[in-house]
């Protein structure tokens, strides 16, 4: 079954996205990322440009060769992932086919309209038997 883990109250959620990225690239992780498209475009650029020190190797609206060997891929739908590894989720709602990944990983920022939107993911996940775990970043800061 899938584990899956929700980091909430994010003030930024791009930027914490990057770093969990690079976190789980370091580690020789395989992570789909899903969206709504305009965020994964702006994921996309801030990948390139978050770290002077650091390269993620990524790639978003790729063909399929170049997607099966990169280790990051940004997706519209997890459909579309050539691994199933770790999902990370940036969107408003389920991803379609999350079941079918290892990992989970739901990113919710602190904005009123994203933590509603992020209870409601987690009430489906939990009336279906999923075991999460949560991490709260307002609690890490303070």
């Amino acid at each position: 079954m899938t584990e899956i883990a929700f980091h909430v109250n994010t003030p930024d959620k791009v930027g914490y996205a990057c770093r969990l990225l690079r976190k789980a690239w370091g580690a020789g992780s395989k992570v789909a990322v899903t969206g709504d498209p305009a965020v994964l475009r702006d994921l996309d650029v801030t990948l390139w440009t978050f770290s002077a020190l650091d390269f993620i190797p990524h790639c978003y609206d790729a063909p399929e060769p170049l997607r099966a060997r990169t280790p990051i891929v940004l997706v519209d739908t997890p459909r579309e992932a050539p691994h199933l590894e770790v999902l990370l989720n940036l969107g408003p709602g389920v991803p379609d086919g999350f079941e079918r990944f290892e990992r989970l990983i739901e990113v919710v920022s602190s904005e009123q309209d994203d933590l509603q939107q992020g209870r409601r993911r987690w009430k489906h996940y939990a009336s279906r038997g999923y075991a999460m775990t949560r991490h709260d970043r307002a609690q890490a800061r303070g």
